[in-house]
């Protein structure tokens, strides 16, 4: 860990990217999202920002980033492999984990892709939900060139209560390519 701390100092130091935070919970676990997440250097940010905070983290990435050579290196990062083909079970294996006593921050980007989405992939929820997780909302804003952990919620229940927050503190914020994204899930329809 001291290492990693030493890594992100130095990065924060030479990145034209500034970091700013607010404090995170003390028990040491909850999600964390990453958005808006539209380029593989929010990867980079990611690592920087959780080192610079002393937080123990995992992430879900596809299944082929595992594979040799680099799936061991994915691994001690914190890295969970995920078959996109085949997700069932997915947020069941996490609460599981959780509920079993696992410490760790959740980095889960609810966009589920870099690619512009009208809607947010629900499994951060569902799993803060049933875990009693809090929910960090990390970001990226090109706009004003900051990156960090912004303040943490705990879901309620009501799904577009819930997201009128999340959307509050997103508003105006920009990826590492300038796109912008507007958190909603399907939940939040009628129909759901």
């Amino acid at each position: 860990m001291i290492i990693r701390r030493a890594l992100a100092r130095a990065y924060w130091a030479v990145s034209r990217w500034h970091y700013r935070s607010a404090p995170l919970p003390k028990d040491g676990a909850g999600i964390l999202i990453g958005a808006p997440h539209t380029s593989n250097w929010d990867f980079a940010l990611m690592l920087a920002i959780s080192w610079r905070a002393g937080v123990s983290v995992k992430f879900l990435g596809k299944k082929s980033l595992f594979k040799r050579p680099f799936g061991p290196l994915m691994r001690a990062l914190g890295g969970i492999p995920v078959d996109r083909a085949h997700p069932a079970g997915l947020v069941d294996e996490l609460v599981a984990r959780v509920n079993a006593g696992e410490r760790f921050y959740l980095v889960i980007t609810p966009e589920g892709t870099r690619s512009a989405s009208p809607y947010w992939k629900s499994g951060f929820y569902r799993i803060a939900r049933a875990t009693g997780l809090p929910v960090v909302l990390g970001y990226v804003d090109r706009t004003t060139m900051t990156s960090g952990l912004g303040p943490t919620l705990r879901v309620t229940g009501d799904v577009a209560g819930d997201m009128d927050r999340v959307r509050a503190f997103y508003d105006g914020k920009t990826g590492v390519t300038g796109r912008t994204t507007t958190p909603r899930l399907h939940e939040e329809s009628p129909t759901g």
